[in-house]
């Protein structure tokens, strides 16, 4: 058999899901069954003054109405110290949405009727929705026992570079926004919690089942043994099912004082409000330059927005930012700050890229904007600033952001071979010079960012255990395999690719390996699915599992061909002696005999079990090179994606079909953030885009055909060479959108339009530039 690494092979995952026999959590039904929901709070900032349940008890089906009071002793979800969010409201509400209360009753329309009828009587308090509002000098304090809004704040350079910026020859001060976005996966989050026996079972729908059982464990006061965490089925998740939630703790609680499994179910409208939005962060940027458009320094002041109870991931986002803020270029002095502030809005956490599509999206931004000051082609201004493949790895000016190998000029070039720039740029003049034509407008983006995550030291101040991750193969007497991981996927395919791996590894079909995952109980550790971990820490992991599997069946092929191992070959599954083809045997019966004790060479361990962790030494770095074309229709501004272009460097691919399909779905995303997508409050903080009616999400009809390509520079860091891919198009695309709506208007003169760029800003955009005469 060939290597299956490499080999397109279809999704394993796919005819359950396809033909609905996927396994959600919401379609597991425990005897007895309870249902959960929340009486959530409508403003956004108030004081309780009296909560009455009484009516909401009353009804039938109702088994009990809690609030925070009635629930003595139920620890706070983790987060910076003295500012940890209770899994009810106490004393105040901070965002709209916040639960308050919850009601357990026999089916959940008694239960979301019971919710409705629960009173809460509130004092307002001034409501701080934006970062705007929350940093006045007036704004008052959102999170009691802080003096201000300011949640956490720190310099990661040891000076403001302003020497380097005062000596450049050239200098530009720009001001970007990277929106707030809700995560919207299809399943939004359901868990039902099962006490028995003085023992906990969770179904979540998470990406992280090892780290919220160990939360829970901590919280309940628990061993790890009593705490089950099963994520099954998982539709969706891109970093917003990494976070803890209070539910987990509340249907925990709440079975364990009725004795009956409980379940929650959110809808929506409660997702568009309760899970964790991502982005939501403002940058002032300086940078220096010459007049050739080397880049010579760049101060970057970013503001995090965290909503009303910090995350613990959100509170941090702003460190990966300012680590991937130079890009792909070599820029002498690189000097980033941050504030993370309050809001009465929901908290912001992970959304997938977390933080490095913001950095990235702001260094070509720079590009471009350094581009035009100067009157030079983008695309040469970044030619003239890349760290070349020579200098790799390239170590940063960070502490242990060290760039693995990879070939940015290269990548570009390559872009530039699907795409006929010189053609492209005639055709947008000579639409420009006629008035029923649209617009046209061509963005580049040129990018890295981190994935591979671990390893711990970094891991660790996510509050992860480590950064490391976990893999077990075990073969079966009749020569087929088992493969346990601690990474928990929710669409990336890992039970393809994983297997792919072991039949690479151990010769066997690979439609005779089998993946388990997700569960607790069945995987001793692991630390999950975010980051873009799967390939370079999980495959690694399996890697090195398979691999220890195979050289102890080799010892034993050798002992039954009386041959010396060194002697041996495994091809297609048979272990033989090399230049003798008639001695040898399968992997299958290698398989039975590690099972025959008196068969074996003395002291010999029966079986063919491995376990193996694989802690990554250093991050992975995807690139690449994206080419986004765009129309606007002058009299609407609708912008419409003609082409997209992506030449993506994930190191070694493991399986192509899997990887365009990160690519298709990380760029989709990266298009709707440009276009479409937009978390907003009012004023008085109640959300603008509390369903799928208010926030924009793009159709099939949206988004166009993408062209994808790859170029394949192996990293040395991990035994597989992979990177990791699934946040590499939502990296990419926002600037390679946004640079070329800029680039279709920049002829009447336009420098930025802030995401998303919808018809009405775009066609206000024009209609300025028509008044005064461009």
């Amino acid at each position: 058999m060939g290597s299956m690494i490499g080999a397109a092979v279809v999704r394993k995952e796919d005819p359950a899901l396809l033909t609905g026999r996927g396994r959600f959590v919401d379609d597991i039904h425990l005897p007895g069954t309870l249902h959960m929901a929340y009486a959530r709070s409508h403003v956004a900032h108030a004081r309780i003054v009296a909560i009455d349940t009484s009516e909401a008890a009353a009804l039938p089906g109702v088994l009990g109405v809690w609030t925070h009071d009635d629930l003595p002793g139920l620890p706070p979800s983790r987060s910076l110290p003295g500012i940890e969010r209770p899994c009810l409201a106490t004393g105040k509400v901070h965002f709209v949405g916040e639960p308050v209360a919850v009601v357990v009753a026999t089916d959940p329309y008694l239960a979301a009727d019971a919710a409705a009828a629960v009173v809460v009587e509130y004092e307002q308090l001034p409501v701080m929705a934006s970062l705007a509002a929350a940093t006045a000098e007036d704004a008052t304090p959102i999170l009691d026992g802080l003096p201000s809004n300011l949640v956490l704040e720190q310099q990661l350079s040891a000076d403001d570079a302003e020497s380097e910026l005062a000596a450049a020859p050239h200098r530009l001060a720009i001001h970007l926004r990277n929106q707030r976005c809700a995560a919207v996966p299809m399943e939004p989050t359901v868990c039902i919690a099962d006490w028995q026996s003085g023992s906990l079972t969770l179904y979540a729908t998470t990406q992280t089942p090892h780290h919220q059982r160990n939360e829970l464990a901590q919280m309940l006061g628990l061993a790890q043994q009593e705490v089950r965490v099963i994520a099954p089925d998982v539709g969706g998740g891109f970093g917003a099912k990494a976070s803890f939630y209070p539910e987990y703790l509340l249907t925990a609680e709440l079975s364990r004082r009725l004795r009956r499994p409980v379940k929650y179910v959110e809808t929506r409208s409660e997702n568009m409000t309760a899970m964790v939005h991502g982005r939501g962060q403002e940058q002032d940027i300086e940078v220096g330059f010459d007049d050739e458009g080397h880049l010579l320094a760049l101060r970057v002041r970013i503001t995090q927005d965290c909503g009303g109870w910090p995350d613990p991931g959100g509170v941090g986002l702003p460190t990966l930012t300012a680590f991937m803020s130079g890009g792909c270029y070599k820029i002498p002095k690189i000097a980033p700050s941050f504030r993370s502030i309050a809001t009465n809005t929901t908290p912001v956490a992970a959304y997938r890229g977390a933080g490095r599509p913001e950095a990235s999206f702001l260094i070509e931004r720079v590009i471009d904007h350094v581009a035009a000051e100067l009157g030079i082609d983008p695309l040469e201004v970044r030619r003239r600033n890349f760290i070349q493949p020579g200098e790799m790895p390239y170590p940063t000016q960070f502490e242990g952001i060290v760039y693995d190998e990879a070939n940015f000029p290269g990548a570009l070039e390559s872009l530039l071979r699907h795409v006929d720039v010189d053609g492209l740029r005639k055709d947008q003049a000579d639409r420009r010079q006629d008035p029923s034509a649209p617009l046209l407008g061509i963005g580049f983006s040129t990018f890295v960012e981190m994935g591979g995550f671990g390893p711990t030291p970094l891991f660790e101040q996510f509050g992860y255990v480590g950064g490391w991750e976990s893999a077990n193969v075990r073969l079966n007497v009749d020569g087929s395999a088992v493969v346990k991981v601690g990474t928990s996927p929710h669409g990336q395919g890992h039970q393809t690719t994983f297997a792919q791996i072991v039949a690479d590894q151990l010769q066997i079909p690979f439609e005779h390996i089998t993946l388990l995952h997700g569960d607790t109980a069945t995987v001793q550790e692991g630390i999950g699915t975010m980051g873009s971990r799967g390939a370079p820490v999980g495959g690694s992991a399996v890697l090195k599992a398979a691999a220890k599997v195979r050289a102890k069946a080799l010892r034993i092929a050798a002992h039954m061909l009386e041959a010396d191992e060194n002697d041996l070959e495994l091809v297609d599954g048979r272990f033989g002696v090399k230049g003798a083809p008639d001695q040898g045997v399968t992997m299958g019966e290698v398989a039975l005999r590690a099972f025959k004790p008196h068969l074996l060479p003395e002291g010999f361990d029966l079986g063919l079990d491995e376990t193996a962790f694989h802690e990554p030494s250093n991050l992975s770095y995807p690139s690449g090179a994206h080419c986004c074309v765009v129309e606007i229709d002058r009299d609407t501004g609708r912008v419409d994606v003609l082409r997209y272009v992506a030449v993506d460097d994930c190191g070694v691919v493991l399986n192509p079909l899997l990887a365009k399909g990160q690519i298709h779905g990380g760029v989709a995303q990266g298009i709707a953030q440009a276009l479409y997508e937009e978390v907003s409050f009012g004023e008085d903080g109640q959300p603008g885009s509390g369903s799928l009616v208010d926030y924009t999400l793009p159709s099939a009809a949206d988004l166009p055909h993408y062209e994808t390509d790859h170029q394949v520079t192996p990293t040395s860091f991990n035994p597989l060479g992979a990177k990791g891919l699934g946040e590499s198009g939502a990296t990419a695309a926002p600037q390679a959108v946004v640079n070329a709506v800029v680039d279709a208007l920049a002829h009447l003169g336009v420098r930025d339009v802030e995401m998303p760029c919808t018809p009405q800003k775009v066609w206000r955009i024009l209609q300025a530039a028509t008044q005064n005469g461009s």
